[in-house]
């Protein structure tokens, strides 16, 4: 059985983190999200790898190679353009041949017992038929609900309009080879797309039997949003971060509280006290006298200044954090120079729900706290003030002294005028 890794997306909604490479490969929970997908594939026995790629091709390929690194056979497919995943999986079709195989959407971060339960229920009803992964959510409006009578398949029903609690499709499939047929009587969906949903329902109503294998929903995560990215980390190392490994350099008077990962080649300074769980990538240097709490992860070549704090955040390569700062419930892109004092609010005075901006709408992230995000090559200057749910777009530079309390696009100077007066003191 071989898996279809699809990847060709552009991932528009995580805007600013996606600007200069794809959704697929961010770093989240120690490594290239898309990685966590591979190894979670091979554990089941997957040795064979289809990923159907298209936005930004080259970086997905130059960062995963031929597979070896993880023991697998990976083979690349360009989808041509962004058509949809029923699109996407008939470009993989050729390859695919008429075996069955496993089918995950790219974007995800999920625990690898989650794939490794749906392959288990398959094999124990003999392997009939068709498995569709699902997950409850409290609100199914943003997905494909599912409708299903006896644990099996009827219909995946279109978005709603009205937030309710549902059953989702989580994009994950274990499909018979002859599902393909059903692409080439798929009709174009409202959104100009070929849907993979729509060629399920079509293969349904031709009489293939679908079981729906019900995901816990504390183990899925749909990387869709700025703000999952910290709902993903947070699962990626409460997964991957089991007791402490530490191979770099830490100094005396340093503390480790908990579960860590410090990769070979970095530094934690003298003074600087870390609660896990915490990943500290390779190159990294954190001090001294910071405060690391958990579930933070350090990327290869972040510098920490003395005396900052970090909580719940993403940091992601070779990105600077000046002395004095605190970065709370945020993610911030690559090769970032944060200026010395800045602080990234994550709170609301009333305590209600953070919003943010998604495609022009301001949403309900649904987190209480939540901080700041910053797309690549971001630069703010001394005692910046960044409030929640605010996205700075790459390149962008913000002047000292500055409070930032809406977006901000990509490329821009922001200069936060004060008046200025000199008198003579007599």
């Amino acid at each position: 059985m071989k898996g279809v890794i699809l990847a060709a997306g552009k991932g528009e909604r995580l805007d600013p983190l996606n600007s200069s490479r794809p959704k697929h490969i961010l770093p989240i929970g120690g490594s290239p999200l898309i990685f966590h997908t591979i190894r979670a594939l091979k554990l089941v026995g997957i040795n064979e790898i289809i990923i159907v790629v298209h936005h930004m091709a080259d970086q997905i390929a130059s960062c995963i190679g031929d597979g070896s690194a993880f023991s697998v056979r990976v083979e690349y497919v360009d989808q041509g353009h962004t058509g949809g995943t029923g699109d996407a999986l008939r470009a993989a079709a050729p390859l695919i041949g008429g075996d069955d195989f496993l089918l995950v959407y790219g974007d995800l971060a999920f625990k690898p017992s989650s794939l490794a339960g749906m392959v288990s229920f398959w094999e124990e009803s003999g392997k009939r038929g068709a498995v569709i992964g699902a997950v409850k959510l409290p609100n199914a409006s943003e997905y494909g609900a599912i409708e299903s009578s006896g644990g099996r398949l009827l219909r995946i029903m279109e978005k709603s309009s009205q937030p309710a609690p549902g059953l989702v499709n989580a994009g994950m499939y274990l499909l018979p080879g002859s599902l393909l047929k059903y692409l080439d009587i798929t009709p174009l969906s409202e959104r100009g797309e070929y849907e993979l949903t729509t060629t399920i329902n079509l293969a349904t109503e031709g009489g293939m039997v679908f079981s729906v294998y019900e995901l816990d929903g504390e183990s899925w995560v749909d990387v869709g949003r700025p703000w999952n990215v910290l709902e993903a980390n947070r699962l990626l190392l409460d997964e991957l971060v089991k007791g402490r490994s530490v191979e770099g350099v830490v100094e005396e008077g340093a503390q480790i509280r908990g579960d860590v990962v410090i990769e070979r080649g970095a530094t934690v300074m003298s003074g600087s006290y870390i609660e896990g769980p915490v990943w500290i990538s390779s190159c990294c240097r954190v001090g001294p006298n910071c405060y690391l709490r958990p579930y933070t992860y350090l990327a290869q070549g972040v510098r920490v200044g003395n005396a900052c704090e970090i909580k719940g955040s993403v940091i992601m390569e070779r990105t600077h954090i000046g002395h004095l700062s605190y970065i709370g419930d945020s993610v911030l892109g690559r090769d970032c120079n944060i200026g010395a004092g800045t602080i990234t609010a994550n709170l609301r005075f009333d305590e209600r729900n953070i919003r943010a901006s998604l495609k022009g709408k301001m949403v309900d992230t649904g987190h209480r706290k939540l901080g700041a995000f910053l797309g690549d090559g971001v630069k703010t200057g001394i005692n910046v003030s960044i409030y929640p749910g605010v996205k700075i777009g790459h390149s962008s530079w913000i002047g000292p002294h500055a409070s930032v309390h809406r977006d901000v696009p990509p490329e821009t100077v922001v200069v936060s005028k004060v008046e200025f007066e000199m008198r003579p003191r007599r």
